[in-house]
């Protein structure tokens, strides 16, 4: 659809029957989530078209009566009450399709979210990189309520209003053809208006819903980050961003409404001058002995119908209008190719061996999607066997977080192999690859739960004692007792209840309880003091033990024990030993970086390692 657009935009004229076919095919694509529940859709449709029905008996018995009326000693009461029949049967049929219309679409709108949803989640980072997250949410709600109220109102009532449209004709032709072809000679103007209208409104409505995505962007940022912005004192400056975005929607939203506005009043207009047309017409026909009483009121009756429908008709297509350009957006990310083997189903995808946990990085570059200009790793090696810990140190940018997103399969090499146990990652189910990796992060994003079930995010299912064993193997059970409601302590958005080191610990807990064969530390230790820093070194190494195991870390005293120190600078390995051999060789990235860190650049002659053993900071 985007190719349209751009058309569009270029001034190219697109057949407007080809767009309104592919408006009401976009809109029908979705309705194939009612097929688990066509058979109370079929009753559904079924009670509506017998209430349609019994709608167009009305008007018939109505002339009916009032021809009897005329005769003297005609039965008058019966056909009252078979009047007051129809009107009981047909509230009965009205509730039932009204009630199992809504349930059909409630399921069909839960169906619909939850694939969305799943959707969303399966999709590889580079999407991410593309998207903002307010954007987003707002498919998720706003787009998907526009979808919720075509499937639960508009559908029922686009069939009602086209059967009364149908229907009517046909029994106003039976009455009267003269009449017929009066009302019915203004519909192809109103078909072209409605076409004209109607393209014009869809846009406008898919700019309004882009625009309020924009605002729920910028309130999931400012939510985000409301600590830099009452830092900054900054709360006037996000409430202007905020009210300039609601002013650019109520913008697109007033001229959609407008649009929508002068359409409706059009239809009205030409509706009832048709109806004024039909009446003048009609009692000229009774003056002359054409039709009678009861036949020119069967034929008003029918008339209303018909005009009360094609009103109606004029405010549906408005609404599929912008129903499309929410279902747009929806079947965009529905679209989106998804990551092959990710297991959204706990029970479901095969489960793999406890790997060994031997990686290695094979003539790997890689370029990231959104910045295919920049070559971020360049020919990296690396080979860690089975248990060792290999520490990544280098300079800000020089590509350290690349390489663990490469060894968790966030992305893949744009060329070279990375190999698990000989085999290449991209061989092994997604799912199941990452089910025995462990990431604590540097800045560690915990749920709205409870602390206990932040802990379990790492073994959901786990058990009390596990939980429990795990926090105590990362220094946490002390601080989460001390809380009133211990390990079912509420974390608040994001962890915000909590300090930085409590929520380090509890992401190291996270990662004990997993029990990985590969682990991955990235600056793991970096919000702790220094007192719970060694506890959790302590753990850590603990944890470490018999695990492979990569570990990021400015502080140098984090990784001076690792069997390996792989040294990144602009994307190359340029060094690669134990502590001990890399702060031998003078003039060294290592060395420097060391020298750096602990402030002796300008003694060189001073070890690095004198100061190594008491920074904490």
């Amino acid at each position: 659809m985007a190719r349209h657009s751009r058309n569009d935009q270029a001034g190219i004229d697109l057949p407007k029957a080809k767009i309104d076919r592919e408006s009401l095919g976009q809109v029908l694509e979705l309705f194939r989530y009612l097929r688990p529940y066509r058979v109370r859709f079929g009753l559904a449709l079924l009670a509506l078209f017998s209430s349609n029905l019994l709608s167009l008996a009305f008007p018939f018995l109505a002339g009916t009566l009032i021809d009897a009326a005329a005769r003297p000693g005609a039965d008058i009461d019966r056909t009252a009450l078979q009047l007051v029949a129809i009107l009981g049967l047909q509230s009965t049929f009205l509730y039932f399709h009204a009630r199992s219309f809504a349930t059909v679409g409630q399921r069909s709108m839960v169906d619909l979210r939850r694939d969305t949803y799943a959707r969303l989640i399966s999709l590889p980072m580079d999407f991410f990189s593309r998207r903002r997250v307010g954007e987003l949410a707002s498919r998720l709600s706003a787009d998907l309520t526009q979808i919720e109220d075509t499937l639960i109102a508009l559908l029922p009532q686009f069939l009602r209003q086209l059967t009364l449209l149908a229907g009517g004709i046909v029994l106003i032709a039976f009455t009267s053809l003269k009449l017929t072809a009066i009302m019915l000679a203004s519909l192809p103007a109103l078909t072209v208006v409605a076409v004209v209208f109607g393209r014009r409104t869809r846009k406008l409505a898919r700019e309004a819903q882009d625009r309020l995505a924009d605002t729920a962007t910028t309130v999931e940022e400012t939510l985000q980050g409301i600590v830099n912005v009452k830092a900054f004192a900054n709360e006037s400056y996000e409430l202007h961003r905020y009210h300039n975005g609601l002013l650019r929607f109520l913008e697109a939203t007033l001229r959609g409404a407008r649009l929508r506005a002068a359409f409706v009043a059009f239809i009205v207009f030409a509706l009832f001058g048709s109806i004024v047309l039909v009446l003048w017409s009609g009692a000229r026909l009774l003056q002359q002995g054409g039709i009678t009483f009861g036949e020119l009121t069967r034929f008003i009756l029918y008339t209303t119908f018909v005009a009360g429908a094609m009103g109606q008709f004029a405010d549906l297509y408005s609404q599929l209008q912008k129903a499309v350009g929410s279902t747009q957006r929806v079947r965009e990310l529905l679209r989106e190719t998804g990551e092959i083997d990710v297991r959204l189903d706990p029970a479901s995808g095969p489960e793999l061996p406890r790997l060994r946990g031997e990686v290695r990085f094979e003539q790997v570059h890689f370029t990231y999607p959104s910045r295919p200009g920049v070559e971020v790793l360049k020919g990296v090696n690396i080979h860690a066997a089975p248990g060792r810990k290999i520490a990544i140190v280098g300079p800000s940018g020089a590509g350290k977080s690349t390489l663990l997103s490469l060894l968790m399969r966030l992305y893949d090499p744009s060329s070279g192999r990375l190999l698990i146990d000989g085999q290449d990652a991209r061989e092994y189910p997604l799912s199941a690859l990452r089910a025995q990796m462990s990431l604590v992060p540097q800045e560690v994003l915990l749920f709205g739960g409870s602390i206990a079930e932040n802990i379990a995010y790492g073994k959901p299912g786990a058990g009390a004692a596990e939980i429990e064993q795990a926090a105590r193997l990362a220094n946490a059970h002390d601080f989460i007792q001390a809380f009133p409601e211990g390990y079912q302590t509420p974390v608040g958005d994001r962890g915000i209840k909590l300090s930085g080191g409590q929520r380090q610990r509890i992401a190291i807990a996270r990662a004990i309880l997993r029990d990985p064969a590969i682990l991955i530390l990235d600056e793991a230790t970096s919000s702790l003091d220094s007192g719970s820093e060694r506890l959790i070194q302590e753990a850590l190494e603990k944890l470490m033990r018999g695990r492979t195991s990569f570990i990021i870390a400015h502080r140098f005293a984090t990784i001076r024990e690792a069997d390996r120190i792989v040294v990144v600078e602009d994307g190359r390995i340029v060094e690669d030993g134990t502590h001990e051999e890399l702060d031998a060789i003078e003039g060294g990235v290592y060395r420097r970086l060391a020298a750096l860190q602990f402030n002796t650049l300008a003694r060189p002659g001073v070890e690095a390692r004198n100061g190594d053993q008491d920074r904490t900071e």
